[in-house]
């Protein structure tokens, strides 16, 4: 047996045994899209096997949360997207009664520990190759084959850790896998096309007005621009007194367009833009033609936005299946939520004072501006500009209780071979904080107090990482 399929064994002995000994489950999960697609799906299959359980959402790990864990009433506990690093003070609290189902990078001590059920103990890239959406459809297809037809939630899960990375944002890996399973399902159709927000649902010049990755500079958020570049086209924007939306547009139409946005940008970014432009899309299948949930990118940002704004249990819903009250409030919050990315964005661009190149990196300051919750959202805006092309971006913002949240993330373009989940996880260590994530994407809290040690710390060691990749 493979270390994945030791994995999956023990997954689905223990939890068969909780459920035939009728034991109360608990699942936690991240609050963000891959936190709540994973608990979703692990959630679905339990009940589906005839499990008593509840599912949560928080917005990080720590030994506070554990404190909590020990005192709820469940007694089984089974953790989503987050854990990595804790599985010592989980084993002191709960014993043998718990299980992570994660793909982030965990400390070699963790490789040890069959509880601790992680991409990379699999000599799987958990970074790449699949989310924790797709460990979670891993397992609960070993609880049982009918899950299976989970798989669609596994790509939108994909997609929302931006996963897509491989030639034209096709997946690689186990995500292409769980891919070919939902496809195979009639649930997906894979495509070639224009990457604009909502390709079924919205207008034209809105549809180019949302789009932010890439961020075009004078397009993205400013609808009026989209409206007069497009009118510059010559395509046809209306059928009657209707907006056409961009999956109407023919060959000849895209083809138009690009070359438009291509004459818009600066040149020496232009091919860039529309080379990040044009990728595979996404459909679910089982979607109405006129839901913005048909496009699985789309449907990935609604569950992102549900969980910044602390509204997780209705993109939970969402995925379980509720398709009337939840997803109008899904709809509602997706809008408010990028009107929220919007002004912090606007808010760091106007204050010049904030961004700082310190040549292999770019820190941002966000304090005052951009809330804890909603960092990553704006590192990965960030990282899609074409100001930022192949740059890390470290985003630092106030956190609760007088702590200072990081966010990093690799930008379009950027070939570093400085790992941004290792960094985090050490420096934040070296301050007796905490921090973890991928090679592109991380995250990091330490106390106020340590923060100009923390900054020394990230100076010397990315400078002493890019020196050392460009040496090799």
């Amino acid at each position: 047996m493979t270390k994945l399929d030791l994995a999956l064994s023990y997954f689905h002995d223990k939890v068969s045994d909780c459920i035939k000994a009728g034991r109360n489950i608990s699942v936690i999960t991240h609050l963000d899209c891959d936190g709540i697609t994973s608990g979703s799906i692990v959630t679905k299959s339990l009940i589906r096997s005839g499990a008593q359980c509840t599912v949560c959402t928080v917005n990080e790990f720590s030994k506070n949360l554990i404190d909590k864990i020990e005192n709820d009433s469940r007694q089984f506990h089974i953790i989503t997207d987050l854990g990595g690093g804790f599985s010592r003070d989980l084993d002191n609290v709960l014993g043998d009664d718990w299980i992570v189902v994660d793909h982030h990078q965990i400390p070699q001590e963790e490789f040890d520990d069959e509880r601790v059920i992680n991409a990379w103990k699999c000599d799987i890239d958990g970074g790449l190759d699949v989310s924790a959406g797709g460990m979670a459809y891993l397992v609960s297809k070993a609880l049982h084959k009918e899950n299976t037809d989970l798989a669609w939630i596994a790509v939108v899960a994909a997609l929302g850790d931006r996963q897509d990375r491989g030639e034209k944002k096709s997946f690689t890996g186990i995500n292409l896998e769980i891919a070919a399973t939902a496809k195979k399902n009639n649930q997906l159709e894979i495509d070639l096309d224009i990457l604009l927000v909502g390709r079924e649902t919205r207008p034209l010049p809105d549809a180019l007005a949302f789009t932010s990755q890439p961020f075009i500079e004078g397009l993205t958020w400013n609808r009026d621009a989209c409206l007069s570049l497009l009118n510059s086209s010559g395509i046809k924007l209306k059928e009657g007194s209707r907006w056409r939306v961009p999956a109407e547009l023919t060959e000849d139409e895209k083809r138009i367009l690009l070359q438009t946005i291509s004459k818009f940008t600066p040149s020496k970014n232009a091919s860039d833009i529309v080379d990040d432009l044009v990728g595979y899309t996404y459909t679910l299948s089982g979607e109405d033609k006129r839901s913005f949930l048909r496009d699985a990118r789309e449907f990935s940002t609604m569950l992102n936005s549900c969980g910044r704004i602390r509204k997780a249990g209705v993109g939970v819903a969402v995925c379980m299946g509720d398709r009337t009250r939840m997803l109008q409030e899904g709809e509602n919050i997706l809008v408010e939520y990028r009107a929220f990315l919007r002004t912090y964005m606007n808010a760091l661009s106007s204050e010049r004072w904030r961004i700082t190149d310190n040549g292999s990196y770019i820190l941002v300051n966000g304090e005052g501006i951009v809330p804890e919750n909603m960092t990553g959202a704006v590192s990965s805006l960030l990282g899609g500009s074409q100001k930022n092309i192949g740059k890390i971006i470290i985003l630092r913002t106030n956190g609760q209780e007088g702590t200072i949240k990081f966010s990093s993330r690799k930008s379009t373009g950027c070939k570093s071979e400085v790992n941004l989940g290792l960094l985090m996880r050490e420096g934040a260590a070296r301050v007796s904080g905490v921090g973890g994530g991928h090679d592109a994407a991380a995250g990091a809290r330490i106390t106020k107090d340590k923060l100009d040690e923390f900054l020394d710390y990230l100076e010397e060691n990315v400078s002493r990482m890019q020196s050392s990749s460009v040496s090799k």
